[in-house]
Order: structure tokens, then C-alpha cells, then sequence
């Protein structure tokens, strides 16, 4: 049996681990905007103003922190000014990215802030560079955020609303090197500072505007854009374009082109998935120490605004709607990713999982009026306290936590740890399939009070949660924790999440 010790210094304070990093992201793809939050005003479902209820709620569960929209590829393709005004008249289009279906823009800016403000959550609204225009996408941030009296202004109070809303959050162009444009990191890096100078902050909204940065393990991307803003070993504070730039990563167990089934995969599959999943920390660290060598002090944010795994889509659905259920192995590649991103929390400012509802590694599933919890959407909830924490240093070390996976060796444990309101989180996952692991925590520098936990796996990788079974994997309370002297020691079952929360006693 796999044994281990984590240290965890309780009175060394690291970086506050921000609530974006918690984020989620909406596109107009498959049912995730219609079907998923947006069910219109003659649904028999209960909504307000057309968005549906159920999935509100279970999202202000979360404490869903911020939400991304409209894309994605989509928002490469989407012109703002064919979503606002009566729907009855408003333009339809053509969703070429996904599915090649017909849009009829009935979910648009009004309907996503409506939507924002039930989920207490902040816009995070991705401009339209690949297709679009500098005017529009200025006219846009006008609309939304400036008072007083303007041209975007007028229209908008036409359009019902009086009072400006503050979004803070703002993507120059999605994917510029891919479905956003097909450009070269020059091209897109000088459209980045171009769009982000007529995006204006109006009144006291202050924009984060966030440039469209790299896919995967590309640091000359990233080296591209940190260029425009800065000089290499510069101590000066970088030029004020943009205040962060991003990073996409998904989680694949095999080639792009064979990704595999969400559902039926073996124990080689999901060792693959989870040595993915882990390179996470490798693609971060790259991006961060290109940008150190730019930004020693780190002011600018790195933006992981899309991640998550991605399979084939399930038999019998449309291919383009990137619909795929989500197991307990999708649940365990969201912990090692957030155990990671409180690692990185110096430089990473938000990370966003594709996607919340129905489309790839989603938080909910809706099926007419049923709603389904996903494994995933538990791990965000599990781990919500630490939102806005002060992160906490653990230092894994043990023997037999490595496996083999190829050529490459994968770490079966993960852990991460934080302290907030005079609480202690500490999150634990065991990533072998088939061996428990018995972990000590030598806790120093404090004591901690009465321990809770919780634990989320299930009798093997492949469960998933469906109408019919909707608690096939869901948290229980865990028991097989002790107290010793300075810590704790805790077994923790093969495939699994857990969850241990306790008071900081005051020294």
C-alpha cells in the first residue's frame, strides 16, 4: 500500500488563491446556452425572464465566481448588436463553428447580464477580434459600461435598461491563432494592444482586458505578447494594454483525432488521462517563467480560460454539440488541476472550465425539466472554501506514489491546502485505481480543532451520475481520519477525492 507524508506549514502564508480561478465558461455550443441556462419565456420549466432556475440555483452553490461568454470560437463570429433590442426582431445567423446551426441571438448582452446578476457571478465577455471590427468591440464596452449620455448609451436605454453594469472582465479575441483568426503570434499581438486602446474604461469601471494568448505548451506565444508590453530582464512596470493574457489546456488520453469514450475506457486510458492532466503544472509553469523574465513583479495575470477534458462526443448525439458525460476520472482531473492552480495562484488570476452546462466536461446536465450533478460540478462545490484564501505550502513525499505511465512516471497523490475566516481546507486526491493510501499530515506551526471530511469516489473510474441515477457519485462523509500528535493520518480509498476542513486553533 502506497504510503506518504504532507507537511503543511499552517503559519506560512502563500499567495491568496483567487475566486477566478474558480470560473466558468458558456458558449453558444450544442445546449449549453439554449436548452442549458436559456429555455425562453414560454417554458413550462421554472425560469425568470427565460433562464433556467434549477440550474441557477445549483450553481449559486458553488459560488460561481465569474462567467465567460459568448465563446469561445463563437465570439469570433458574433456581432453584439444582432443580440439586444426585441427578439422578435433581431437577426439570426449561422453557428458555423458548431453543429452549423441556425442562431436566432434570443440569448444576448441583456439576457447574459440578467443571467449574471441571478448568479452573483461577474461577466467575463470575449470580443469579437477575428471577425469583427475595433468599433464594434469599443461600442460594446460602451454600451455595457458608461453613464451619462453617449450613442451606445441611448441605445441601451432604448433597449430597457437605465443604469450601466460594471464589467470588469473583457477577451480581445478568442483563439487568434486558431479559429480566431489563424494568426501570427506578431499579427495578434499587435491587434491585441490596437482593440485593447479603444476599449475604454468608462466612469469608475476599470477594464482587465485579457489578450488572446497561447494553446498548450506555445511560450513563444506567450513571449510575443509579454514583447509588446515590456522588455526582457526590464524592472519597469509593464505598458497598461492588457492586464492579463491567456492559456488554453484540455485534457486528452490519446490523440486529438481518436480522444476516446467519456465512459468506456480502461485503466491504461485513465492512467494517460491523469499524466495529462498533471502536464497542467509543467504548461503553467512555462507561461509563467516567460512572463517573469518580462514582469518580475508579476502584475500581469496568466489566464487559464479554458480547460478540461474532451472525449467523443456520446453515440447518437451531434457531433458538433460536443456533448459527453462526465465520470468520476473527469472529477479526478478537476482536483489535480485546482491543486495545481493554488499553486500557481502568484500568477494565475482566473481559469475557466469548459464548459458549465451540456458541453464538454460540464457542471450540470439537463435533460427536459431533470437536472444532473455532475462528479466534476462536486469537486467544485467540495472545494469552494478556498475561494479568497491564503494558500498554505504541503510538501508530499512518500513511497510507492508513482507509477509507470510509458515513458513517463505519474504521482498518484495530489494535495493543496489554504486557511481562511480561522479555517483550514486541505484537499487530497488519490489518483491510483486499484490501491488505498495511507497519508499522515505532519502539521506545523499550529493545531487545528475537530476535523470534518468528506469523500467523493465511487466502486470504479466509469461512474457517472444520469437522470436515473442521479447520486452514482456524490460526497459522503469520510470516517477513516485520526487525530495523532501534530496531525492527522488518514486513509484514503483508490480513486478518490477528500476533503478535510478544520478549525485553526489561535496560537
Amino acid at each position: 500500500m502506497p504510503t506518504a507524508t504532507g507537511i503543511i506549514n499552517l503559519d506560512i502564508a502563500g499567495p491568496t488563491i483567487s475566486r477566478h480561478l474558480y470560473g466558468h465558461f458558456a458558449e453558444h455550443l450544442g445546449h449549453c446556452v439554449y436548452g442549458g441556462f436559456w429555455v425562453g419565456e414560454d417554458s413550462p420549466i421554472p425560469h425568470a425572464g427565460g433562464i433556467r432556475l434549477d440550474v441557477v440555483e445549483a450553481l449559486r452553490a458553488l459560488d460561481i465566481p465569474n462567467l465567460r461568454w459568448p465563446g469561445g470560437c463563437f465570439a469570433d463570429e458574433y456581432h453584439w448588436r444582432d443580440g439586444v433590442g426585441p427578439r422578435e426582431q433581431r437577426p439570426r445567423m449561422v453557428n458555423t463553428h458548431w453543429g452549423n446551426v441556425e442562431e436566432n441571438n434570443h440569448f444576448g448582452t441583456h439576457e447574459f447580464m440578467a443571467l449574471c446578476e441571478l448568479l452573483g457571478a461577474e461577466p467575463y465577455i470575449s470580443g469579437n477580434v477575428g471577425s469583427g471590427t475595433v468599433r464594434e468591440m469599443s461600442e460594446w464596452v460602451e454600451y455595457l459600461t458608461r453613464d451619462g449620455d453617449s450613442p451606445m448609451v441611448r441605445l441601451r436605454k432604448e433597449n430597457g435598461r437605465e443604469e450601466p453594469w460594471r464589467v470588469k472582465f473583457w477577451g480581445i479575441g478568442n483563439e487568434t491563432w486558431g479559429c480566431g483568426g489563424n494568426m501570427r503570434a506578431e499579427y495578434s499581438a499587435d491587434l491585441a494592444r490596437q482593440y485593447a486602446t479603444y476599449c475604454r474604461d468608462h466612469g469608475d469601471n476599470k477594464l482587465y482586458r485579457i489578450a488572446s494568448g497561447a494553446s498548450d505548451a506555445d511560450y513563444k506565444w506567450t513571449e510575443t505578447l509579454m514583447q509588446q508590453i515590456s522588455c526582457f530582464g526590464c524592472e519597469a512596470t509593464p505598458k497598461n494594454f492588457f492586464q492579463g493574457l491567456s492559456v488554453h489546456y484540455y485534457t486528452l488520453a490519446g490523440p486529438w483525432e481518436a480522444k476516446g469514450s467519456a465512459t468506456e475506457f480502461g485503466t491504461d486510458d485513465y492512467y494517460r488521462t491523469m499524466l495529462s492532466a498533471r502536464r497542467i503544472d509543467r504548461i503553467l509553469t512555462g507561461h509563467s517563467t516567460v512572463m517573469d523574465v518580462y514582469d518580475p513583479g508579476r502584475t500581469v495575470g496568466l489566464v487559464l480560460d479554458e480547460w478540461g477534458t474532451w472525449w467523443d462526443v456520446e453515440p447518437g448525439t451531434d457531433p458538433g454539440f460536443l456533448f459527453q458525460q462526465n465520470t468520476l476520472r473527469d472529477a479526478l482531473v478537476a482536483s489535480t488541476h485546482f491543486d495545481i492552480f493554488h499553486k500557481h495562484a502568484a500568477r494565475l488570476h482566473m481559469a475557466n472550465i469548459a464548459q458549465t452546462v451540456n458541453v464538454l466536461q460540464a457542471m450540470l446536465l439537463t435533460d427536459g425539466d431533470a437536472l444532473v450533478l455532475t462528479p466534476t460540478y462536486h469537486v467544485f462545490e467540495m472545494n469552494k472554501g478556498h475561494q479568497e484564501a491564503t494558500s498554505l505550502p504541503v510538501h508530499l513525499r512518500g513511497e510507492d506514489t508513482r507509477r509507470r505511465v510509458g515513458d513517463a512516471e505519474l504521482d498518484t497523490l495530489s494535495a493543496s491546502a489554504s486557511v481562511k475566516d480561522g479555517k483550514v481546507l486541505i484537499s487530497l486526491s488519490n489518483l491510483d485505481a486499484e490501491e488505498p493510501a495511507d497519508i499522515t499530515l505532519d502539521l506545523r506551526g499550529g493545531t487545528l480543532g475537530e476535523p470534518t471530511a468528506r469523500v467523493l469516489t465511487a466502486d470504479k473510474l466509469q461512474a457517472h451520475n444520469s437522470p436515473g441515477t442521479s447520486t452514482a457519485v456524490a460526497p459522503k462523509d469520510f470516517e477513516d481520519l485520526t487525530a495523532i500528535a501534530h496531525g492527522l493520518r488518514l486513509s484514503l480509498p483508490p480513486h478518490s477525492f477528500v476533503t478535510v476542513q478544520a478549525p485553526l486553533n489561535p496560537r
